[in-house]
C-alpha cells in the first residue's frame, strides 16, 4: 500500500477515536448523573495535556520507537475507555452510574494516554515521510485532513446509531438509545483505539536516533522555552494564547447539551426539530469547516500577516458563541446554528495553526520543539483547563438538569462567552505589535 495512504489511515483512526465522544459526551453524562461535572471531564483533557505529551515525547525520543509507543498508548487508552463502557452496561440505559468516582478515574486514565498520541501521530508521520524521501510540508497536510474526516465520520455514526433491545439501526429521529445519549460512544472509541494499536504494529520502524552531547533535564522537559518570556512580544503572545485557549473546549463540552435541551420544549415543532434531535450531526459542520480552513491559512498569512490572521480567529470566536445565543432550532433561527459551525473553522484553525507557524518563525532552532510544546501547554493545557471550568460555573449558574436535559438561560451563557472573546480580541489588537524586522535569537 502507498505510504501516504497508510499514514492517512493512521490519522483517520487517530481522530476517529476522539470524535466518537468528544462533542457528545455531555449528553450521556447528564443521563448518568454527572451533568454538573461536564466541565471537569473536558478540563481533565487540558490538565493531562500539561505534562503527559512531554513525558511520552521523552520516552519516544530515547526509549521506545514512536509508532510502537503510539500503539501502546492506544492500547491503554482503549482499554480504560472500554472500562467506562462496561460500567455503563452495568448501570443500564438511562440510569445513573453507581460508582461515579471509578468512572471518572477510568476516563481520566484513558484521556491521559490518549492526549500524547496526537503528537506521537505527527512524529510518526513526519519520520516515515522523511524515511521515504517525501516532502513533509507538501505531503503532510492532505494526510492530516484525513484525521478531521475520521473525527467527522465517528461523530455522524454516534449521532445516528441506535442499539435498542439487542437490535442495531441508524436513525435521524430522537431516540433515548442513540449512541450520543448512551455509553455506547465509549465502546466505539475504545474499539477503534484497539484497532489502531494493531495497525501501528504494521507501520515501518522509526528508529531512535542518539543525540550528540548531553541534554540537561531542563532541556528534556522543554523548560528552556520559558526564556521566551524575556521578550515582551512573545510573553504577550503566550498570555493571549492562554486567554484564547479558554474558548477551545467550551462548545465541545456544552454545544451538545444546549442543542438537545430543545427536546424538552412543550412545542412539538421545537422538540422534534432536526437540530434538537441531531446535535452531534449538526455540530460536525464545525469539523468540516475546519478541514477547509486549514487550506486557507497560507493565503491569508501571506496577504495579511500574523496579527490580522490571529485577530480574525479571535473575533470568529465572538461570532461562534454569539450565533449560538441568537439561534433557534426552527427556521430561520437554525441558520445561525449553522453559521456558528461554519465560523468555527476560522476560530480554531486561524489561531492554532498560524500561532504554531509564528512560534516556529520567532524561535531559534535549538528551542523550536520546546517552544511548540509551550504553545500547546498554554492553549490546550492551562487555557483550556481554566476556560472549561469557568464555563462550567457559568452554565451551572444559569442552567440545571431537568428530565435528562440541561435547560435554563442558555442565551445568557453564550453572550457571556462571546463578551469574553470580544474583550480578548480588542485587547490583543491594542497591545500586540509584531516586530517587522528579523528578531535576534535568544541565546541566554
Amino acid at each position: 500500500m502507498n505510504m501516504k495512504v497508510r499514514l492517512s489511515v493512521m490519522n483517520f483512526l487517530e481522530f476517529a477515536v476522539w470524535g466518537a465522544y468528544l462533542t457528545c459526551m455531555g449528553n450521556y453524562l447528564g443521563v448518568a448523573g454527572l451533568g454538573d461535572k461536564i466541565s471537569w471531564f473536558y478540563a481533565i483533557q487540558g490538565i493531562v495535556s500539561i505534562f503527559m505529551p512531554t513525558l511520552m515525547g521523552i520516552v519516544a525520543d530515547k526509549y521506545i520507537q514512536p509508532q510502537r509507543l503510539l500503539g501502546l498508548c492506544h492500547l491503554l487508552a482503549g482499554g480504560f475507555m472500554l472500562g467506562c463502557w462496561w460500567m455503563g452496561i452495568g448501570a443500564g440505559f438511562g440510569n445513573e452510574l453507581e460508582d461515579k468516582s471509578l468512572f471518572i478515574a477510568l476516563y481520566t486514565l484513558s484521556v491521559a494516554f490518549f492526549m500524547p498520541t496526537i503528537a506521537l501521530t505527527n512524529t510518526t508521520a513526519f519520520t516515515i515521510l522523511k524515511m521515504n524521501g517525501l516532502d513533509t510540508v507538501k505531503d503532510f497536510p492532505p494526510i492530516r485532513v484525513l484525521g478531521t474526516v475520521g473525527f467527522i465520520a465517528t461523530m455522524w455514526f454516534v449521532n445516528c446509531a441506535v442499539w435498542d433491545d439487542g437490535s442495531f439501526m441508524m436513525t435521524l429521529t430522537d431516540n433515548p438509545h442513540k449512541f450520543q445519549y448512551t455509553y455506547m460512544q465509549f465502546f466505539v472509541s475504545g474499539l477503534l483505539s484497539i484497532v489502531l494499536f494493531l495497525y501501528c504494529n504494521t507501520l515501518p520502524e522509526c528508529r531512535l536516533e542518539k543525540k550528540a552531547g548531553k541534554v540537561s533535564l531542563v532541556e528534556s522537559l522543554g523548560l528552556n522555552a520559558f526564556k521566551l518570556f524575556k521578550r515582551k512580544q512573545m510573553a504577550l503572545f503566550f498570555i493571549f494564547s492562554a486567554l484564547l485557549g479558554m474558548c477551545l473546549q467550551v462548545t465541545n463540552g456544552f454545544a451538545g447539551p444546549f442543542l438537545t435541551s430543545f427536546n424538552a420544549s412543550s412545542d412539538p415543532a421545537i422538540a422534534d426539530s432536526f437540530a434538537a434531535d441531531n446535535a452531534t450531526l449538526l455540530t460536525s459542520i464545525s469539523q468540516i469547516s475546519e478541514a477547509f480552513c486549514i487550506l486557507l491559512i497560507p493565503f491569508f498569512l501571506k496577504r495579511y500577516g500574523i496579527k490580522v490572521v490571529m485577530l480574525m480567529s479571535m473575533f470568529a470566536w465572538v461570532f461562534r458563541f454569539g450565533f449560538f445565543g441568537i439561534g433557534h432550532p426552527t427556521m430561520p433561527g437554525v441558520i445561525f446554528f449553522i453559521l456558528s459551525c461554519v465560523v468555527y473553522g476560522v476560530a480554531f484553525d486561524f489561531f492554532n495553526v498560524s500561532g504554531g507557524i509564528f512560534v516556529d518563525q520567532e524561535c531559534e532552532p535549538s528551542i523550536k520543539a520546546s517552544a511548540q510544546g509551550l504553545f500547546m501547554m498554554m492553549t490546550n493545557g492551562i487555557g483550556a483547563t481554566i476556560g472549561t471550568l469557568s464555563a462550567g460555573e457559568v452554565v451551572n449558574a444559569f442552567c440545571s438538569w431537568e428530565g435528562g436535559y440541561l435547560v435554563g438561560e442558555w442565551q445568557t451563557c453564550w453572550y457571556v462567552f462571546a463578551a469574553f472573546a470580544l474583550v480578548v480580541g480588542v485587547s490583543f489588537a491594542l497591545v500586540f505589535k509584531p516586530e517587522k524586522k528579523p528578531i535576534e535569537n535568544i541565546t541566554h
